[in-house]
């Protein structure tokens, strides 16, 4: 056999390794998410239309039947911001307690557990549309939502140099972090880069299960570990993430003190911290992260000073306390 030959064997006997791996795809919109929009939101969020002879409008101002008119969102603000899970509204209403005021949908079927997660997957992941643009009808003039478009640009740029010059994750590693109850997702269909999370079993993520994503530690750009039951040793094996840019911690155990070993994360951007017991001296550990354009300090013990403190030592960073 040459040795042309050999190389394309073994080429197709990795792919199709790799094809029987339980590696999910990226989101897609169209798919798996607009039906889920048109089936349960779109009946009371959608442009202004003539429904039993009278004129309808959408509830709250807010329509969802447009990218644009996600992006730009109503008087509460974007009801979509990519990349950022705390500040998307459409993500929070549908994940409040359902006796919530504000839960949607109000009526006929809530999302089911793995609609939710398909959302937060595709949010988390940048939002990319697709080329998707919806009903146009409405839309604003080009130069007022190209601050918007522009956002969506630099996370789509950001996560593309992150993933270059990167290999794909082998078989073996993304097995181990199967057998750990990790559940493991591309970014984007062409990209080598990873999201985790332990959304399927919480309180059986412990330190040990996380240190067992290490061999994906090239790939893994994108990290939940919300309401688990780790401790601030998983954080040193987090810090040894160099592509993670994403970080959920909410509701968890960890301390001021663990905050530090983040401080090695050079392109960490978003980390929540919602309802964790940290106080004003992690908060001033973080500001040695200068690469953070996100975090939620929402129901923790910081102080308003503390995160003031943080807004000037890393000009732009959008912090959540309240």
């Amino acid at each position: 056999m040459s040795s042309t030959t050999n190389r394309l064997a073994i080429l197709a006997l990795s792919s199709a390794t790799l094809a029987a791996m339980p590696l999910q795809a990226a989101v897609s919109f169209e798919k798996q998410i607009l039906p889920v929009l048109e089936a349960k939101c779109l009946g009371c969020h959608k442009a202004p239309h003539m429904e039993d002879g009278k004129m309808k409008k959408p509830k709250a101002d807010l329509r969802l039947d447009a990218a644009w008119a996600m992006l730009k969102g109503a008087e509460s603000g974007p009801a979509l911001v990519p990349g950022n899970l705390a500040k998307s509204y459409i993500y929070e209403v549908v994940t409040l307690p359902k006796d919530d005021d504000m839960f949607m949908p109000p009526k006929g079927d809530p999302l089911t557990a793995d609609e939710i997660q398909l959302l937060k997957e595709w949010i988390e992941s940048g939002a990319d549309f697709a080329g998707w643009k919806g009903n146009m009808e409405g839309a604003p003039e080009e130069e007022e939502p190209k601050a918007a478009v522009v956002k969506v640009r630099e996370h789509e740029v950001f996560y593309q140099k992150l993933g270059d010059g990167v290999k794909p994750a082998e078989s073996a590693a993304l097995e181990a972090a199967k057998a750990a109850g990790a559940q493991v997702s591309t970014l984007k269909m062409d990209s080598p880069l990873l999201r985790a999370d332990f959304l399927t079993g919480v309180s059986k993520c412990t330190d040990d299960k996380v240190a067992a994503l290490l061999p994906l530690k090239e790939q893994l750009a994108q990290l939940d570990l919300g309401r688990t039951v780790i401790t601030d040793e998983a954080l040193k094996t987090v810090a040894q993430f160099p592509r993670l840019a994403a970080l959920d911690l909410r509701q968890t155990q960890i301390t001021d003190a663990g905050l530090e070993a983040l401080t090695a994360l050079k392109n960490l951007q978003t980390l929540n911290l919602f309802g964790t017991g940290i106080t004003d001296a992690g908060v001033k550990q973080l500001a040695a992260i200068k690469s953070l354009k996100t975090i939620s300090l929402y129901q923790t013990k910081a102080t308003p000073a503390a995160a003031k403190e943080l807004a000037t030592a890393i000009p732009g960073i959008k912090v959540t306390l309240k």
